[in-house]
């Protein structure tokens, strides 16, 4: 290429110096000014080309892409005592902005910007309410304010050998993809990442290292996955001038630890299983949340107070085409996931609103069948149980009324999405939540993870009034990708 260009402005250097060697009629000048300016061109055309297949071979650049979404959610409460709270038109931009460069085979980098925004300004009617709404396991996914924020950013190393054996093996370090997980993108119509939904739907930073092992026990798509993460760094302001001078300042590291294993995945069916420890969680004190999640102002004056750890399991299997019924069925796909959860209260602490550890279990199912309306559309049906005591680590709120994933009682779900145009698409959904027991959204302690039945409170009492009995949210969106 080089050679070329030498070539080409030495040709274009010798129509220059024939003029100095003879005398040239207008018009041959003309010619002669014409072939010299289409040579430049050529020149310049060629320069550009060269440097963009340079920048492609050695991919020398950082690689975006975009993701928007405008939804509109249609938002009813049924409260215990029978009354009726309602939003008839929640409107929200969302954007994704996703950033992508590997230099090598071995090392890449990823991350993903988010905006999440509410129409106009937000009312903040109970400002104080609000205030969690920018906490680090939530702030990509609340609609609270006009700020671009950091949902992923990590460095992955891959290597196709460990040890000299064929054991392909990863490892990465960052704020990982730990929300939107296995399962809850079906309905989302997204890539999955990584940690099973089920008990984790939250972000994180952390690191973790991955095994492939098929080689090594004969089960196709075999894996085992190790990770950490940590949810509060126990740092003092910069200025304090006695740092860590209490004794127990009511909080600690809180860490969370998970093992991953991924017995045999084809593309017929996947299985999966996930063990996770959180350790030191807190709860909010005088947070404003009266014990049934129900907000008080003349409660609030929060701060922080350490109440115990938690362990999580959940194992799901999923069946990529139901053959041999109906060839609709062919390419649908069936899942079913039970996850468990069970509290560890400090000495004298309450978690979900009791002294003592409490076992609480879940169940998760749900079918996504082909559009009968074009070939990438797709609709689908769920269904989420809880327990009195069920406690996923879920603040990622996957509805605009609440995580359906950590329900105390039923949930049940319908989802058509449809293709309208190349990287554009539209998406209905309905949601209804019958909550069993209270709590469902609130955090780890007794302030708001209390489990009362609601069905047991007189609806004459102001407490009824608090408490939600059932929810539903009728969503439509608009997506662009590109």
């Amino acid at each position: 290429m080089k050679n070329k260009h030498l070539f080409l402005m030495a040709l274009s250097s010798s129509f220059i110096s024939s003029l100095a060697a003879q005398s040239i009629s207008v018009e041959e000048f003309k010619e002669l000014e014409h072939k010299v300016n289409k040579l430049q061109n050529t020149v310049s055309k060629l320069h550009k080309e060269n440097r963009v297949l340079q920048a492609q071979k050695s991919n020398d650049s950082l690689q975006w892409s975009a993701d928007f979404r405008t939804s509109v959610d249609n938002i009813n409460y049924s409260m215990a005592n029978g009354t009726k709270q309602s939003n008839d038109a929640l409107l929200r931009n969302r954007l994704w902005l996703n950033m992508h460069y590997q230099v090598s085979e071995n090392i890449k980098f990823g991350g993903q910007l988010a905006y999440n925004k509410l129409f106009g300004q937000r009312s903040l009617a109970n400002a104080q309410s609000s205030a969690m709404d920018g906490f680090d396991w939530v702030s990509s996914q609340t609609g609270v304010d006009d700020k671009v924020r950091v949902r992923s950013i990590y460095i992955d190393y891959m290597d196709s050998n460990l040890f000299a054996q064929s054991i392909p093996w990863s490892f990465g370090i960052g704020r990982r993809p730990s929300n939107n997980g296995k399962l809850s993108t079906y309905r989302e119509d997204d890539e999955a990442s990584s940690p099973l939904a089920h008990i984790v739907n939250a972000e994180f930073d952390g690191g973790n290292i991955k095994f492939k092992l098929e080689s090594l026990t004969g089960l196709k798509g075999s894996a085992i996955k190790l990770a950490a993460g940590r949810g509060i760094s126990n740092a003092e302001a910069y200025f304090t001038p006695t740092p860590y001078s209490s004794a127990d300042s009511g909080t600690k590291n809180i860490n969370m630890y998970a093992l991953n294993i991924t017995p045999y995945k084809t593309s017929a069916i996947t299985t999966e299983l996930q063990y996770t420890h959180a350790s030191n969680l807190i709860d909010i004190q005088n947070s404003g949340f009266n014990q049934f999640g129900s907000f008080v102002a003349s409660n609030y004056n929060p701060s922080l107070e350490r109440v115990g750890d938690i362990e999580l399991f959940s194992t799901f299997i999923a069946f990529h085409g139901i053959k041999g019924i109906h060839k609709y069925l062919d390419q649908s796909t069936l899942f079913m996931s039970l996850a468990l959860s069970q509290t560890d209260p400090d000495k004298d602490k309450m978690m979900l609103g009791s002294t003592n550890s409490e076992l609480g279990h879940s169940y998760w199912m749900g079918v996504q069948m082909p559009s009968l309306f074009s070939q990438k559309g797709k609709w689908g049906l769920e269904y989420n149980y809880g327990s009195r005591y069920w406690r996923s680590f879920t603040y990622a709120e996957d509805t605009a009324i609440g995580s359906k994933i950590a329900t105390r009682g039923d949930a049940y779900e319908i989802y058509f999405t449809e293709p309208l145009a190349k990287g554009l698409s539209f998406q209905v959904r309905y949601t209804y939540i019958d909550y069993k027991y209270s709590g469902s959204n609130g955090f780890f302690g007794a302030q708001s993870g209390s489990a009362v039945k609601i069905s047991s409170i007189p609806s004459s009492t102001d407490l009824a009034g608090t408490l939600v009995d059932t929810a539903k949210d009728l969503r439509c969106y608009l997506r662009y990708r590109f």
